[in-house]
């Protein structure tokens, strides 16, 4: 299967987590890691299956990664399975009662993973294979909590199998389960210079 991993980092966190999921698939096909830098519309929409992924900054991905999925023609990915993942960290750690509230108020869409989601299906026509995924780390700028890699490389086997099995089909594969990262209650909204300073991975 035809995968494309399109990814942006702040602190190289991100880069990490979508290096560990090319190389675990990277064995079983044609597998492309890219940064959202060169990343085209007419790349994604090359790909059987697509995985983006951005830190969760102020609640959302990175502008640049919004901009490349707000920029996609309509329909462009409908023959494409699609998934997105985060990195972030987690709520108790951050000591912020303020952080706290609003992930509570705003659910999972207090993670970058969500919004490329609906982005991905919105702009692009994109059939989700399964729930985008977070992946936490340590403080502001990381690193990567310990077996962080190791579970992103095992949740990227899963989905591929996931992709193979309902292309194989013809069935699409809505989202059914809330992310790992919404279960254990955890966010990563991220500092931004001119901004509020929030806990920022990556």
């Amino acid at each position: 299967m035809k995968t494309l991993v399109v990814y942006d980092s702040m602190y190289g966190n991100t880069a990490r987590v979508a290096a560990a999921i090319g190389e675990a698939l990277g064995p079983e096909g044609d597998v492309q890691v890219v940064p959202v830098a060169r990343a085209t519309h007419e790349l994604l929409a090359g790909a059987e299956l697509l995985f983006v992924g951005s830190p969760t900054q102020r609640f959302r991905p990175l502008p640049s990664i919004a901009a490349l999925l707000r920029g996609m023609p309509r329909g462009s990915l409908a023959h494409v399975w699609v998934v997105a993942f985060d990195t972030r960290i987690e709520v108790a750690k951050a000591h912020s009662a303020v952080l706290s509230f609003f992930v509570a108020v705003l659910g999972l869409s207090a993670y970058a993973s969500r919004h490329i989601e609906r982005a991905l299906h919105r702009a692009g026509g994109g059939q989700t294979v399964c729930c985008g995924e977070g992946f936490f780390v340590e403080g502001m700028e990381g690193p990567l909590v310990a077996g962080e890699l190791e579970r992103a490389a095992e949740w990227a086997r899963r989905v591929a199998a996931k992709a193979r099995a309902c292309a194989a089909a013809e069935v699409s594969a809505p989202c059914a389960e809330p992310p790992a990262g919404a279960r254990r209650g955890v966010a990563d909204p991220a500092e931004r210079a001119g901004g509020p300073r929030r806990p920022a991975p990556n």
